[in-house]
């Protein structure tokens, strides 16, 4: 009788998403992506959980791999608190054997359920550090460029290993690796404070009446299967619902333009974003010094902005930014030929949770 395969589940578990990879013997056999308001409750939580057991039935005797984002919502008083309640949350909820469920904790290792409340510093908001060792495995040197629903991460790697010495958030935010940038949840007021439309460069309001999902439901560019949240005004998701909510951004209706205007305006803050996050990713690229034979390595559900925000890091940089592209889910993640079609695509959006149950396969063989 055959052996069966071994299997790892890989979690990222974010503010706003569960993101989880089926490993089996050692290429991606699955990846899914659930909404979870964490700020709403552990509840929320506990759902994804039960959709990923009804989803992967080999759950139950897999080991389990795990990073966290989520810590951060204000559901917990500090980010210890949620690292410890996430993780009890996890050794609750999950129908795993004893031992089977272990924690990215970055350079310090591997730890297990008991062990959390003594790394959870190490454990905070890790995700990205897994997503470029894992890169950094597969390139000599590159960059990671993962842009989410909320974030992008900028992460310079080479010679088998992460250049920044960054950790925390914190530490990110100055050094300009962590942009609080994102294709879905950003509100359209934080990417600029004057936009350029119908030859006028208008103030706008700071208001949440639009976010980045409606500029790039607009257009064209975001998946609906990204698209989970509710819009900034609960309203309908439609194009002239959309078009009314980036009206509101410049003093003005849906019906005081027309679609191809407001076309043009969702456009401009298309451009405000990637001007903004462009310019980030040339100061980390002149920061780590990475040649032109660099790798850009793309991931997440904004992966389709890379190729412009490089455009414009080459463009700063007097065409000395690397130039050769990479795409994580195609790239770097090791995905079964019998997958089903797409899988590529859900690795690529999903990465931090292939990363970690790559890497811990690879560092308990």
């Amino acid at each position: 009788m055959p052996t069966p395969e071994r299997a790892t589940i890989g979690w990222d578990i974010g503010g706003a998403h569960v993101k989880a990879c089926l490993l089996q013997g050692g290429e991606v056999a699955d990846v899914a992506q659930w909404g979870c308001p964490l700020w709403q409750g552990l509840d929320h939580l506990a759902r994804a959980l039960q959709a990923a057991q009804a989803r992967w039935p080999a759950l139950a005797a897999a080991q389990h791999a795990v990073t966290m984002t989520g810590e951060m919502v204000d559901l917990f008083p500090d980010r210890e608190a949620g690292v410890r309640g996430i993780a009890a949350a996890l050794a609750a909820s999950l129908p795993a054997p004893s031992g089977a469920l272990h924690f990215f904790a970055g350079d310090a290792g591997w730890c297990s359920a008991e062990d959390v409340a003594r790394h959870w510093e190490h454990i905070a908001s890790a995700n990205w550090l897994a997503t470029a060792r894992h890169a950094a495995l597969v390139f000599p040197e590159g960059m990671l460029v993962d842009i989410g629903s909320t974030t992008t991460d900028l992460i310079a790697f080479g010679n088998e290993r992460v250049l920044t010495t960054s950790r925390t958030d914190a530490e990110r935010l100055v050094s300009g690796e962590l942009a609080y940038h994102g294709v879905v949840r950003t509100p359209v007021c934080a990417l600029t404070q004057r936009i350029e439309w119908r030859g006028h460069a208008r103030h706008v309001m700071n208001e949440f009446f639009a976010t980045t999902a409606d500029v790039y439901r607009l257009c064209g560019e975001l998946d609906p299967a990204h698209d989970l949240y509710p819009s900034a005004d609960n309203a309908a998701k439609s194009l002239p619902a959309t078009r009314q909510r980036l009206a509101r951004m410049v003093g003005l209706d849906e019906r005081d333009a027309s679609a191809e205007e407001w076309l043009e305006l969702a456009h401009a803050w298309r451009a405000a974003q990637v001007e903004a996050v462009g310019s980030q990713l040339r100061r980390v690229l002149g920061a780590h010094g990475l040649s032109r034979e660099a790798v850009i390595v793309s991931a997440g559900c904004g992966a389709f902005l890379v190729p412009s925000l490089a455009a414009v890091a080459a463009a700063e940089t007097a065409g000395s930014a690397p130039r050769r592209f990479a795409a994580y889910g195609r790239d770097v993640a090791k995905v079964a030929r019998q997958a089903a079609a797409g899988t590529g695509t859900w690795a690529q959006v999903c990465a931090p949770s292939v990363a970690v149950a790559a890497l811990f396969e690879r560092e308990h063989d």
